[in-house]
């Protein structure tokens, strides 16, 4: 930051002296101050270090357990510079093994943090890359097979701001935690003590793990007080299981300027942003008028995330601009996104996702007697029969039902012995991911890559999707995206290709390949 714009901003928070006497009580009294992540940079020999370790965190009033990166909740944000090698050092203080994966960064196999990565219990890894992809803003997480929903759902998430020289030449808001501002959503489930209340079961298995209390950043319904002018939200839908639905609660537009691998070639207004797990957006908002208002999330149909209080626009996060002016512009046009390429003769892959009859139809029942028939809205009933979906027949023979497994792609759980293909490094290739007689909701990742959508459920994607994606939506249709991959992942250390719904992934939804 240079010196006159913090000593600028300094004076304008220093005690939120911009705001009248009575609104500034209220505003304290009512919700707790965003939280920041802090901001980790490479030191002097191009290094980080990173702590997973447990803790403890304070929600309504009651202690729970949590885990975090370098803290107890969460993790700092780390910004790196396009072209420049970082060196990592992962050192694990929890109970249990984890990894620690680089979502949506362009990296080798040997580095990616998938599950083969695993650092035990006071172990440590140390792994080294160059970040060769555009700007972006990009999240680290564990991906420890069959365990990433729990130990993602016990706080463990941060994000990964890479910068490159367009980036930089652009005017957009940049003061860290002022007006750039990260919004990590999570919903939570919490016990009647306090303790984060995880469960991997058969209704899980289906629907996903979701909760009842939104935290952003950790908090829950803070509030920020930014000067006044153009703000730039980071959004990180980090939630395991729910999709969001971004609005400013007086309708207000939201600028989206960068989708998951980076900038867009020019801002999209939008006043809805559907936001798949683990997706991230920037959006930069005006709040030149001074008025406060929330950024929401909007009702979505989504089976078991229709319960209250998400039945209603849901709070995410308080705005109060200051009357200090901010210095940030919404530009006219961004980066340059090169065109499709040609599509012709490209080797082409269908994934087929599908859940198990039988989890569909026991984890339909689970959700039904838990939370009684308005948790089944959103259910696309036309595919449905009174012993659940259609998805062909499956022999689950008499030994007992083991949902750990019956999520499949191609007919098959994740095995990690055994990479299902290989793609030739630096080709281009034509995916289908199709969730065709699935009803359920699949956010797929593909690890390696960011890939440009050509159809998103037999449409063509959004503006704003129509830029450098992780992440596609596939919901009962079939999606196609373009991938090339341009670093190298051997058998031993194969990247994933899964649905991100993080209960899914964990019981089976997912595929290892290699890279050559």
């Amino acid at each position: 930051m240079h010196r006159r714009d913090f000593l600028k901003y300094s004076a304008a928070l220093s005690a939120l002296g911009a705001l009248p006497l009575w609104s500034r009580s209220a505003f304290a009294a009512e919700r707790p101050s965003l939280p920041i992540p802090p901001l980790l940079e490479p030191d002097a020999r191009s290094h980080i270090m990173l702590t997973l370790t447990q803790g403890q965190s304070t929600f309504a009033g009651k202690t729970a357990t949590t885990w975090g990166y370098n803290g107890n909740l969460l993790g700092p944000a780390l910004r790196l510079r396009q072209g420049k090698a970082v060196n990592v050092t992962l050192r694990n203080q929890l109970p249990q093994e984890s990894t620690v994966h680089w979502h949506g960064l362009e990296v080798p196999g040997s580095v990616d943090g998938g599950p083969q990565g695993v650092i035990a219990p006071g172990a440590s890894r140390s792994v080294t890359f160059t970040p060769e992809q555009r700007a972006a803003t990009c999240w680290f997480h564990p991906h420890q097979h069959g365990k990433t929903g729990h130990q993602v759902a016990m706080g463990l998430a941060g994000l990964v701001l890479i910068e490159d020289n367009d980036l930089l030449r652009l005017r957009l808001p940049q003061q860290w935690g002022i007006d750039d501002v990260p919004v990590v959503m999570q919903d939570k489930k919490f016990s009647a003590d306090g303790a984060i209340d995880y469960q991997l079961d058969v209704m899980t298995a289906a629907v996903g793990w979701f909760g009842d209390t939104l935290l952003t950043n950790g908090a829950i319904n803070p509030q920020h007080a930014p000067p006044r002018g153009w703000l730039r939200l980071r959004l990180l839908n980090g939630c395991n299981a729910r999709s969001l639905n971004i609005a400013a609660s007086d309708n207000r537009p939201l600028y989206v300027i960068a989708s998951d691998g980076g900038l867009l070639a020019e801002p999209v207004r939008v006043t809805e942003l559907p936001m798949l797990m683990g997706e991230r957006f920037e959006v930069l908002v005006d709040t030149r008028d001074g008025k406060a208002f929330d950024i929401v999330t909007l009702p979505v149909k989504q089976m078991g995330m229709t319960l209250a209080p998400f039945d209603k626009p849901h709070p995410v996060l308080h705005i109060q601009p200051l009357r200090i002016p901010a210095s940030g512009v919404l530009p006219d046009a961004l980066v340059d996104v090169p065109p499709l390429p040609s599509l012709e003769g490209l080797d082409e892959r269908t994934l087929q996702l599908l859940m198990d009859p039988m989890l569909d139809m026991m984890g339909m029942q689970a959700l039904e007697q838990r939370y009684g028939k308005q948790a089944l809205a959103g259910i696309s009933h036309h595919g449905m029969g009174h012993g659940g979906m259609n998805h062909g027949d499956m022999d689950h023979g008499s030994h007992g039902f083991n949902f750990h497994h019956a999520n499949r792609i191609n007919g098959n759980a994740f095995d990690m012995t055994k990479p299902a293909f290989n793609v030739a490094k630096g080709q281009y290739e034509r995916w289908v991911i199709s969730g065709e007689g699935d009803m359920m909701l699949h956010p797929f990742h593909i690890h390696g890559t960011q890939f440009r959508i050509l159809s998103e459920n037999g449409k063509p994607p959004a503006a704003h999707r129509a830029g450098w994606k992780d992440t596609v939506w596939v919901e009962n249709a079939r999606s196609e995206v373009l991938v090339r991959f341009d670093h190298a992942a051997a058998a031993s250390e194969a990247y994933m290709a899964h649905c991100h719904l993080l209960e899914h992934e964990d019981t089976g939804m997912m595929l290892g390949f290699t890279v050559a």
